[in-house]
């Protein structure tokens, strides 16, 4: 296959550098929570292809299930001729919805895929155009999850103009200055200077924002929505594909907060590593389009399908909601540990529910000034050491850990030595 650097000039010369890359480095092979690049040399994955991977790299179920699935059939299209894994799923689903009353699935392949079939469904039932989401907010590269999408760089750069009648609220991180009470002023402003209520079909929040710095959507500001969404007609809709399927905790992120939603979009972690999404709501929204007015060629694949119903079965069985929240909690208290020291670079609000895990990076403890430069040089340290670790947040300073839960406690501590030792040679670089 070749060595890194050589697969790297191949890359540039064949593919184009809109899509960019975190790691100089070229998978061979992996295994739950470790990845081998070409060159022989072992990482421990803290990145999981972006939460992609819960139940880690080729879990033996679900490579088992799809085996039996590739002796079957890989694809017919389910608009031409559907298949029971789509159904089965989808029957999974609904028993799963965080929301009371009956429940319907669509299956589609990308993230994006997911959360703006969700919006088409919102305009569908309401008969209204305008979606609200938030500043710092990710939804997708499609044109319009691209101006769902709260940050301008790298995402809108050179795509505009964006899709008309999508607005944005700021999204209440105290350490940024903001807080619920903004917000919801921000929303009565928009409601009065540029769109009524009775327009708005809905408003989309992650429960947590991945690329945004996995912040919480406050319960306040949770609640608050579910209000004035009941009370103007507004879909409520989560974006669970960064938090779903048992990152948390809990299978949906929204269910820590107790308000229901009226649709989520999933994707990342559903099907263990397959390209597979999908849209769970409310009955009464889900059927308001017209026959044929959803799908897609590939969308709902048979054999991702046979993927995520195996996924399903492994949180289950492994109890990796209770797992996540062990390790979550095996994460924070040795980042409390690690902060503490005067020799690591300076760290700051460290975060999350179960084992979706952030923190942020800045210039000088005890005042938040983010230092986005310090943190790409932990990343580049971590990439030394053998750690696969990404950044994100609006600021570029907070690092996130979506080490797979089905990670032993060796790998895990092993990573976080790796991430330690990061931290130290960023502080001395």
């Amino acid at each position: 296959m070749g060595k890194n650097s050589d697969l790297q000039a191949r890359r540039e010369r064949a593919v184009p550098r809109g899509v960019s890359t975190a790691t100089p480095v070229f998978a061979a092979r992996a295994e739950n929570a470790e990845l081998w690049d070409v060159e022989g040399k072992r990482f421990v994955d803290f990145a999981g292809g972006i939460a992609v991977l819960n139940t880690g790299h080729r879990h033996p179920k679900v490579v088992a299930a799809v085996e039996e699935q590739l002796k079957l059939y890989t694809h017919t299209a389910f608009q031409v001729v559907a298949y029971e894994p789509y159904i089965a799923l989808a029957e999974r689903l609904n028993a799963l919805a965080p929301f009371k009353g009956p429940a319907k699935t669509i299956l589609f392949t990308t993230g994006a895929e997911a959360t703006e079939n969700a919006v088409k469904l919102a305009r569908a039932a309401t008969g209204r155009s305008a979606v609200i989401a938030f500043a710092g907010g990710f939804h997708g590269r499609t044109m319009l999850t691209m101006a769902l999408t709260g940050k301008t760089l790298p995402y809108k750069k050179k795509f505009g103009p964006m899709p008309a009648e999508i607005f944005h609220l700021p999204f209440p991180v105290p350490d940024h200055g903001g807080s619920v009470a903004e917000s919801l002023r921000a929303l009565e402003f928009l409601f009065r200077a540029d769109v009524e209520p009775s327009r708005v079909a809905a408003i989309i929040i992650e429960p947590v924002q991945g690329e945004g710095g996995f912040y919480e959507a406050p319960r306040e500001l949770l609640v608050a929505l579910r209000k004035i969404c009941d009370e103007h007609g507004i879909v409520l809709i989560a974006d669970e594909v960064q938090t779903g399927f048992a990152r948390t905790g809990k299978m949906f992120g929204i269910e820590h907060s107790g308000v229901e939603p009226d649709m989520i979009a999933v994707a990342k972690s559903l099907a263990g590593g397959f390209p597979l999404s999908g849209v769970i709501g409310k009955a009464s929204i889900m059927d308001a389009a017209e026959p044929g007015g959803l799908g897609g060629t590939y969308a709902g694949s048979p054999v991702a399908c046979a993927a995520a119903l195996a996924v399903l079965d492994v949180i289950a069985e492994e109890k990796l909601n209770e797992r996540a929240n062990a390790m979550g909690a095996r994460i924070k208290g040795r980042l409390e540990k690690i902060a503490a020291r005067n020799d690591v670079v300076p760290m700051a609000a460290i975060r999350g529910h179960g084992a979706m895990i952030g923190f942020d990076i800045v210039k000088h403890r005890g005042v938040y000034e983010p230092d986005a430069d310090a943190t790409k040089l932990v990343t580049t340290a971590a990439l030394g050491e053998g750690l696969i670790l990404l950044s994100c947040g609006v600021f570029s300073n907070a690092i996130r850990i979506l080490v797979p839960l089905t990670a032993s406690d060796a790998v895990l501590d092993e990573g976080l030595d790796k991430l330690e030792r990061s931290l130290v040679a960023a502080r001395s670089a």
